[in-house]
């Protein structure tokens, strides 16, 4: 624990320096989300929060990004939880409780050394049972509204499996995306410099990408040649697996890619999968896609004002 708590601090201590200052001055309101403020002290839990749970550093490469993230969902997360309330959706303190539990078992934490743990990394206790309240409520939103749309049937389930069968003629590329839109690109060849350093590929993509893929760390899956823009397909073809690529302007943005496998129908067995793996993969991709237009619509719908 105590190891653990030393490598935390010395991760997190050039931007807790920097946060820190901000206490020392007035609390603005950065943001109003439908009425409801968010205040600096709340940006700077968040920001200690994100260095805390990721380890990412907080330097000249990443700290725009990371801020500009940390807000972002800061705003999503009062939206999630306003439209949880309308819908009478409520996250118990034994929910919560279970959840800290949880994040304390993931993370080897001894029972009890939380608070001690987040007072070492400057993170409010309530921020992060706000984000956990958020989270809970909000897949029970999503899992209502899918619910609602009725359950798969047994013939979506053996179209895919057709599908799929004969998806296994075609040469594809197993790959992952970062993407940011060109207006709030930043620095993209440090971030660039950073992915070949840091094997968390994954992680840097759940954070910063601005594609609904982040969800899955950014992770596409199996893309069949020919179906990517051609500026992308063009990349993937001179990268080899495990490659980063530079940062590709494509339409409002740029995106880096990660490839981490090709399939040759000629060379490689193929592998079919099975009907629930089918049916698992059918499930998750209805509930993202409930989630990214519901999140989406709520967006739009919002009065949203973000103050310098």
């Amino acid at each position: 624990m105590k190891n653990f708590l030393s490598g935390l601090c010395s991760l997190i201590a050039v931007s807790f320096c920097l946060v820190s200052q901000a206490s020392a001055a007035t609390l603005k309101i950065v943001a109003l989300v439908n009425g409801e403020i968010i205040s600096s002290e709340d940006i700077q839990n968040r920001v200690n929060a994100f260095l805390m749970t990721t380890g990412i550093p907080y330097n000249a490469q990443t700290r725009s990004m990371i801020n500009q993230r940390v807000l972002n969902a800061a705003v999503d997360e009062k939206i999630k939880l306003q439209e949880a309330a309308k819908n009478n959706i409520e996250v118990s303190e034994e929910e919560i409780g279970a959840q800290l539990r949880q994040f304390e078992k993931s993370r080897n934490i001894p029972m009890g050394q939380l608070n001690t743990l987040l007072r070492q990394a400057g993170v409010s206790r309530d921020t992060i049972e706000e984000q956990m309240k958020s989270d809970i409520a909000w897949v029970r939103l999503v899992r209502k509204k899918s619910y609602a749309e009725g359950s798969l049937t047994q013939k979506e389930i053996e179209k895919a499996m057709q599908e799929a069968k004969s998806d296994l003629t075609t040469p594809k590329y197993q790959v992952s995306e970062i993407f940011i839109r060109k207006d709030h690109a930043r620095n993209l060849s440090d971030l660039v410099y950073n992915l070949r350093h840091d094997p968390r590929f994954e992680l840097y993509a759940m954070q910063f990408s601005e594609s609904p893929s982040a969800a899955n760390g950014g992770n596409l899956g199996w893309v069949n040649s020919g179906k990517l823009a051609s500026a992308l397909e063009s990349a993937l073809k001179k990268m080899k697996p495990g490659e980063i690529s530079e940062p590709i302007s494509v339409g409002d943005g740029y995106y880096i890619l990660k490839l981490q496998k090709t399939f040759d129908p000629e060379k490689d067995k193929p592998e079919l999968p099975s009907e629930n793996e089918i049916r698992v993969f059918l499930q998750n991709q209805k509930m993202e896609a409930i989630s990214k237009k519901l999140l989406q619509d709520l967006r739009q719908q919002a009065v949203i004002e973000i103050r310098s």
